[in-house]
């Protein structure tokens, strides 16, 4: 490092530093950490900087830092999420020798076999690979104080609706107070959004929450601590990405139609599995007002379609064979006739470039829209606040599993036969 002089006119940004204490996924303290930064925060855009940019590989929608290569038929898949690397191929030479070649390029730290990554943790097993976020569940749990409190059966009440502050002066409801300390509330729900990346049961309930972040009311913080009091029910929930070989995409998508009451805009939500394994998801409002279910339910179509092209490309790109066409189930029959029926109505004017976008997809062989009775429509999670009920044999349907759970009688008397069969 060179001390440098100032250019004429500029200050110096000061430092400060950084203390952290980095744990093992046991909870055990593996090193202290401290790191002096620049307090980049006093910086000025337009002034001290420009453009900012640093690799990051986006949950979703981006795989600007995913990089694959493939020699004599064998593939390599180098993840980069800003200084972390995660390295995965099918032959241990290859992986091997871009290791050598990374630690003599940059010094870097090999921690061996994937256990823990951006806050998910790896379990492995016969079944595949159980991703989840227990420990951080965990540590959201107790510094919430709320180890000690009961649980709940779902995130959110059925039929539940978040009003903003407005909506209630506008139809006098006066028995709601603005929360005092809203930065509290939302790094509470920025918390809860890390944890939707292995956890799509709470999904809706955070994407709910997370509209009230500028002016929340206590019954916003109320319902963020429900959401809390369901995880600790289940802590350890993750997704199960399967070792079954499969070659077949699933999708299901669903819409509830104007069922936000600040806006009467609908709620999208659709996910995709691999075989059995959940690898796609979202819950979001619609930008647009739908002016019947039918047409809510098509846009919802339409955002599907759009992440399908998205994941089987990916997938195309990691050198896995996608059996077509996909198959899309939707519950609403009036928008799987508009996608097969070839004349335009006035009705539906508005949205054709949607009409004409999942037309062709069809025509194209990419995807197969197959109707769902709504009680089994597996993205419904994803739109509304349901009863425990329903809420958990949706659940049952997504693919997830609690790793902690001990197994059934039935199940280890079974697994003892077989190991006495063995033997």
């Amino acid at each position: 490092m060179d001390m440098m002089p100032l250019p004429p006119g500029k200050k110096a940004i000061g430092c400060r530093w950084v203390y952290k204490i980095k744990y093992k996924v046991t909870c055990e303290v593996e090193r202290f950490k401290a790191r002096l930064v620049v307090k980049g925060y006093s910086q000025r855009e337009g002034l001290d900087y420009e453009e900012t940019f640093s690799p990051v590989v986006k949950m979703s929608h981006s795989d600007y830092s995913l990089f694959t290569t493939k020699v004599q038929g064998k593939i390599m898949v180098v993840l980069v999420y800003v200084d972390d690397l995660l390295i995965k191929g099918d032959d241990a030479i290859l992986i091997q020798e871009t290791k050598e070649y990374l630690q003599q390029v940059f010094k870097i730290k090999d921690l061996g076999e994937l256990e823990f990554f951006l806050v998910i943790e790896f379990s492995r097993s016969k079944e595949g690979i159980l991703m989840h976020q227990r420990k951080y569940a965990l540590e959201l749990i107790s510094d919430m104080g709320l180890s000690g409190s009961k649980t709940i059966r779902a995130p959110l009440e059925a039929n539940k609706k978040l009003t903003t502050l407005e909506f209630d002066t506008q139809f006098g409801i006066e028995d709601d107070k603005v929360f005092d300390d809203p930065s509290t509330y939302q790094r509470l729900v920025r918390k809860l959004l890390y944890l939707t990346m292995t956890r799509p049961d709470i999904a809706f309930a955070v994407q709910c929450l997370s509209q009230f972040m500028h002016c929340p009311k206590t019954s916003h913080v109320d319902a963020a601590i429900k959401v809390i009091e369901y995880i600790k029910q289940s802590p350890d929930l993750g997704i199960i990405m399967s070792a079954d070989v499969s070659s077949q995409l699933t999708a299901y998508c669903a819409a509830d139609w104007a069922s936000c009451p600040n806006t009467r805009r609908s709620i999208t939500g659709y996910l995709i599995k691999f075989g059995s394994s959940l690898i796609s998801w979202k819950s979001k409002k619609q930008t647009t007002i739908s002016r019947s279910s039918a047409e809510a339910e098509y846009r919802s179509l339409a955002s599907t379609v759009v992440e399908i092209l998205w994941v089987t490309g990916l997938i195309k790109e990691l050198g896995v064979h996608i059996r077509k066409p996909i198959s899309l189930l939707c519950d609403s029959k009036s928008a799987i006739q508009i996608a097969a029926n070839p004349v335009f109505h006035e009705r539906i004017k508005h949205i054709d470039i949607n009409c004409h976008f999942i037309r062709e997809k069809v025509q194209l062989g990419l995807v197969h829209l197959l109707h769902i009775p709504s009680l089994e429509q597996h993205a419904d999670i994803l739109t509304k606040s349901l009863g425990a009920t329903q809420h958990h044999y949706l659940l049952s349907k997504l693919g997830m599993k609690n790793i902690f759970i001990a197994p059934s009688l039935r199940v280890c008397v079974k697994e003892l036969a077989n190991c006495l069969t063995v033997h």
